[in-house]
């Protein structure tokens, strides 16, 4: 199924899922298959692999298989079994460039003195 819109299952779906927009299953949803979307909202069941920017897995949702995703959310008593792959993430600084960072109380008692040198 390729969609321009937004999805909404509260059925069961065995498939495949391509949506430029958001995809939200339903409490009573159950998807089988795959899903490539740019939001996914989990409130039922599914099965299978999941590709979106961001997934969000409800208190009572659950996901079973494979995320691949920018942004993974999920709520107290969501379910997730399986593996998952953060994409899209800006790496992490190096232990050079943390050496050039001030800690905050430093940098405040640098400031009180240069502001007490004005006064």
């Amino acid at each position: 199924m390729n969609l321009a819109c937004n999805l909404y299952v509260d059925g069961e779906f065995e498939g495949v899922i391509h949506s430029n927009k958001e995809v939200n299953i339903g409490k009573h949803g159950h998807i089988k298959g795959d899903v490539f979307t740019k939001r996914l909202v989990v409130q039922g069941y599914i099965e299978g692999s999941v590709n979106a920017a961001r997934v969000e897995i409800k208190a009572q949702g659950r996901v079973n298989g494979s995320i691949e995703s920018g942004e993974l959310v999920i709520e107290a008593k969501g379910i997730f079994e399986g593996s998952s792959v953060v994409k899209d993430v800006s790496e992490a600084p190096t232990s050079a460039a943390l050496e050039n960072i001030i800690p905050a109380d430093t940098a405040n008692k640098v400031i009180q003195r240069e502001e007490v040198k004005k006064i």
